[in-house]
């Protein structure tokens, strides 16, 4: 099992959006439905990079590592 750590950038106003899941092609689209609540104002969303990792621990710190840089 893959944990992604992705990169969406809002098609609205160009903000970037960085998290981690275990299903991405699904959380794309929850963020696109409006079901994110820190995400539904700048819906719609792109996904414009992402990263495979083979453990949780890894996604969450080059997660933290994207965040901060």
């Amino acid at each position: 099992m893959f944990f992604y750590v992705y990169v969406l950038m809002s098609l609205k106003n160009n903000e970037l959006y960085i998290g981690v899941t275990k299903d991405l092609r699904n959380r794309v689209k929850e963020h696109n439905q409006g079901l994110n609540r820190s995400t539904k104002p700048f819906r719609p969303w792109m996904l414009i990079y992402y990263e495979a990792c083979t453990n949780e621990i890894d996604a969450k710190r080059r997660e933290r590592y994207l965040k901060t840089n």
